[in-house]
């Protein structure tokens, strides 16, 4: 598979992620978001090992809990509570400087050279997110700031960690992936009991909302994002991620009536050339694509021949 089609593979995952809030205020019960996050994570994530028939060993256990807690269980609680306290459009402006974290930790833990193109590329995309998604009255909520922070934090830390330690020898994305969600869907039941109460009586609008967020738009997404990271720079997957909120507000145009201005125009057109400028490939593109020492090399020899590679399954992008 060439580096264009893993790059395009790993952009359906942001992309699907875009769908999120429209999904959610169609479909789902309001004003849950945290027994949201957790029916995305861990059904999925029991899901994913029930296809791999695979469960971790020895320091796995451990690293999927770490790995697990950074990219869902803190990610999903944080950026909720960012959404809640802060208009939605700067809560996506903090989310995108996602990628501005993950150069410096790509740089420091993976000894990815920290590029002026991706640093660039990174600052452009959060310009043109934030055409795209602020409005002239949003307000600051301190709370709000800081949770959108370290949720974007807690993300770039676990795509970098990802990256770093890749997969086990023989082990395929699903594997990872559905140990990684389970783990993350863990730790949020007790945030969620404890926060939003007993569940919600469920209709079949909400089952349908769910399917689609459990099955598509987490645990296919994630799958194509891990293998992404493997088979990427850090930087580059991380640089994808601009696309979810522009997805978002494409679909809120052409699906909720919502409008989108001039201003919105210039910026999506600016996020997106950002994302484009940030997946081309300099002198050194080879070696940051490599595997990191204690990557994925030795799982990525083995990919081809493992049933459990998502592109074997039934399971619909």
């Amino acid at each position: 598979m060439n580096r264009v089609t893993t790059i395009a593979l790993t952009a359906l995952a942001p992309i699907s992620w875009g769908s999120t809030y429209a999904v959610a205020s169609e479909l789902l019960p309001p004003d849950r978001p945290l027994f949201t996050g957790a029916m995305r994570a861990l059904p999925a994530g029991l899901l994913l090992i029930a296809l791999s028939r695979t469960l971790p060993k020895g320091a796995w256990w451990w690293k999927s809990a770490v790995l697990g807690t950074l990219n869902i269980g803190a990610f999903f609680p944080l950026l909720f509570l960012a959404a809640y306290r802060l208009p939605g459009g700067v809560a996506a402006v903090l989310g995108s400087a996602g990628p501005l974290f993950v150069v410096g930790l790509a740089a420091l833990v993976l000894g990815e050279r920290a590029r002026l193109r991706s640093v660039l590329a990174a600052v452009a995309a959060a310009l043109g997110v934030s055409m795209v998604v602020l409005t002239a009255d949003a307000k600051l909520d301190l709370v709000g700031v800081l949770a959108g922070i370290v949720s974007s934090a807690c993300m770039g830390a676990g795509t970098v960690m990802t990256k770093r330690w890749g997969r086990p020898e023989g082990v395929g994305p699903l594997a990872v992936t559905g140990w990684q969600l389970t783990a993350g869907g863990l730790v949020i039941i007790p945030i969620a009991a404890l926060v939003e109460g007993m569940p919600p009586a469920l209709d079949g609008k909400a089952f349908l909302g769910y399917g689609y967020m459990m099955l598509i738009n987490t645990g296919a997404a994630y799958v194509l994002w891990f293998r992404g990271i493997g088979k990427l720079s850090a930087t580059s997957v991380t640089l994808l991620g601009p696309l979810s909120p522009l997805t978002a507000a494409v679909i809120g145009w052409a699906a909720l009536g919502q409008s989108l201005g001039p201003v919105q125009l210039i910026g999506m057109a600016v996020a997106f050339g950002a994302t484009v400028f940030g997946q081309l490939p300099g002198r050194a593109a080879g070696a940051a694509a490599a595997p990191a020492k204690g990557s994925f090399s030795s799982a990525e020899k083995t990919d081809r021949n493992v049933s459990m590679d998502l592109t074997d399954t039934g399971m619909r992008r």
